[in-house]
Formats: C-alpha cells, sequence, structure tokens
C-alpha cells in the first residue's frame, strides 16, 4: 500500500514540474527540465562585466572581473545556478568581448556575438528609455530569448594571429599619418625634429610588421592560397587581402553575395516614402567598419585600372547615380567578386567577372 502512494506521489511530482516547464513529462524527465531555457546576456567594458542570467528557475545576475579570475567566477556560478544547459549572448562591442567568449566556446557553451544595432533596435522595440550595464545585461538575455541568434563560430587561431598582426599594421599606418600631418603644422626645429624620429621610428616597425605578415601567410600554405586568390582581381592588394581574410575569416561560408555585403555595410540603403519623402540612396554601414575602411582605396584604384568595374561605374554614373554611391557599388562588387572566386577557387579572369 505505502509504495503504492509512493508512486502516486511521483507521478503528481512528475505533472507538477511538467506543468511549471511546459513538456510532455512523458519526454522530459524532471531533471532536465530543471535545465532547460536558460539564457545568459553579458554586457561588457574594459574592466568589469555585467550577467544576467534567464531560465525558468527564474533571473539572476551579478558583475564580474573582466579577467581569467572573472571568467572563473562565472562558471562556477553558472554551476551553482544549475544553468549547464545555457545560451550566452554578448554583443560584438570592440575588443572585450574576444576573451571571454574564446573561454566560453572552449568550455562547450553556446555562444552567440551580436552585432550592437540588433541590441539597440531590440530595445526600441520593446520602448525601453534606462540605459545601464545592468539593464544592458537583461536586454540581452531577453534578446537571446527571444531571437535565438546564430551561433558564434571562433576563428582558427592562424587567423586571430593575422587579424592581430592586421590591426596592428593599421594602426601603425594611422599614426604615421597623424604625425606626419602633426609635422606640417609645426614650425619650430626642435619639434619638427622630434617628429621625424618618431616618424623613423614607426617606418621601421611598419617595415618589421610587414615582413611578419608575409612570414605568417608563408608558414600557412593554405591562407597563402587564398590571398594569393584575392590578389588576382585587379586593385586588390595584399593588405586589402589580409585584411578581407583577417576580418571575414569565413567568407566562403556565407549563403550568398548580398549576406557578405549586408555583414561589411555595404548594402544600400533608401529612404522613401509617401509623396513628401526622397531620401538621397546611401550605404547601410550596419556591419564591419574595418573591412569598408579596406576597400577604399582598392575600389578608387579599380576604378582607374579594372576595365570591369570601370564600364560598371560608368555605367550606375550615366543613370545619374551619386559619385559617392558609385565607389559604395565599387567597393560592395570587390567584395562579391572576393566571395565568388574564394567559393569557387578560381583566380579572377575579366571574362566571367
Amino acid at each position: 500500500m505505502a509504495s503504492v502512494e509512493v508512486g502516486r506521489y511521483r507521478e503528481r511530482r512528475v505533472l507538477r514540474q511538467a506543468r511549471m516547464h511546459k513538456v510532455d513529462p512523458e519526454e522530459t524527465p524532471p531533471s532536465e527540465a530543471a535545465h532547460m531555457a536558460s539564457f545568459l546576456g553579458i554586457d561588457l567594458s574594459k574592466e568589469t562585466f555585467h550577467a544576467f542570467l534567464l531560465s525558468d528557475r527564474g533571473e539572476a545576475k551579478r558583475v564580474f572581473p573582466n579577467t581569467s579570475k572573472g571568467f572563473d567566477q562565472l562558471t562556477a556560478w553558472l554551476k551553482n545556478r544549475r544553468a549547464v544547459d545555457v545560451h550566452i549572448c554578448m554583443e560584438a562591442t570592440g575588443a572585450y568581448w574576444e576573451a571571454l567568449a574564446l573561454y566560453l566556446h572552449g568550455l562547450n557553451h553556446r555562444i552567440s556575438v551580436v552585432n550592437p544595432a540588433r541590441i539597440k533596435a531590440f530595445a526600441q522595440s520593446e520602448l525601453l528609455r534606462t540605459k545601464t550595464d545592468a539593464v544592458d545585461a537583461a536586454l540581452i538575455a531577453r534578446f537571446s530569448k527571444s531571437q535565438d541568434p546564430e551561433p558564434w563560430i571562433p576563428p582558427p587561431p592562424e587567423i586571430r594571429v593575422l587579424q592581430a598582426l592586421m590591426r596592428h599594421y593599421e594602426h601603425l599606418k594611422t599614426t604615421r599619418a597623424q604625425q606626419s600631418v602633426y609635422a606640417q603644422s609645426s614650425e619650430a626645429t626642435i619639434v619638427t625634429a622630434s617628429i621625424a624620429a618618431v616618424i623613423a621610428a614607426l617606418d621601421e616597425q611598419i617595415a618589421q610588421v610587414e615582413r611578419k605578415i608575409r612570414q605568417h601567410f608563408d608558414d600557412h600554405p593554405d591562407l597563402k592560397r587564398r590571398r594569393d586568390l584575392l590578389t588576382s582581381i585587379p586593385g586588390i592588394g595584399e593588405a586589402t587581402a589580409g585584411s578581407i581574410l583577417s576580418e571575414i575569416p569565413h567568407l566562403d561560408r556565407f549563403q550568398s553575395a548580398k549576406a557578405v555585403a549586408a555583414f561589411a555595410g555595404l548594402s544600400p540603403r533608401e529612404r522613401r516614402s509617401g509623396t513628401s519623402i526622397h531620401g538621397r540612396p546611401r550605404l547601410c554601414k550596419t556591419g564591419n567598419a574595418r573591412v569598408r575602411k579596406a576597400l577604399y582605396m582598392p575600389a578608387m584604384v579599380a576604378l582607374r585600372f579594372n576595365p570591369t568595374l570601370r564600364v560598371f561605374a560608368d555605367r550606375l554614373l550615366s543613370a545619374g547615380k551619386h559619385k559617392r554611391l558609385v565607389i559604395g557599388a565599387v567597393m560592395r562588387k570587390l567584395l562579391v567578386l572576393a566571395y565568388g572566386i574564394l567559393r569557387s577557387g578560381v583566380a579572377f579572369d575579366p571574362n566571367y567577372a
């Protein structure tokens, strides 16, 4: 008799937990149901990150230091909250997210790294008026639950090294250009001599980084093969090819050329409504700004030395398109060509461009 009562009690408990978690008691054991539907939103800054856990068990939040020690504390906190199967979401803000994302991916968590513009649009859809780190972490958790963003795939180690080298190279080039302009604004000999010394040191570092980049390609034959494919396009040099490969490491995995252009923020955006609003078409610029910067000068070169793109640009200009819009269209065309060449593995052929 006692065993029958125990059996009935267990059955009632299973049904009660099934109703709480909205699952079929015949398919999901209560021990697993307790771990379902967990979403973690993370808002990062330079020194700390705010975490907000949203699950069927309730809500929880905490602040951690943005260090390796803080990463371990986050893992222990999730374990104490019994959040085993959790979808973690964060914004691609600067470089603060990369170390944590790599750490969590190494623990086999599902990670999503999304464009901050998507989070901002989601906040506007909720009419959210407050913006703090804690509020943003909760917002990102709700976004993850509502939108189910795609998982983030970390680039291979050789791509991460290339990305670090290319970004450092661009930083050195930008700094040198700034110092060169600064030298023209000063007439004091003691100042110009100091600036000249700085520029000379920067030139030495730039040359050294260029050698390291070339050596990195030589050390990775497949990466070098892909670079050579890209440089077969008139207008794309080794530096631009390196930027494209480092900033879009999975370029050949995109489903379409339109998706690649959207990732780089090179999709056209029109602004028209009714009879009163007739805005000029512009680039949306909701994407990787480094890719757009890397493609600007190659587009200018391609307008002069790439016959295929020159004909393409002339056709747009004759149709009345603004010159800046045409340059953006050539940038997009270069990226689409790069996408097609890497997908096919065949060098550029003007007869099929």
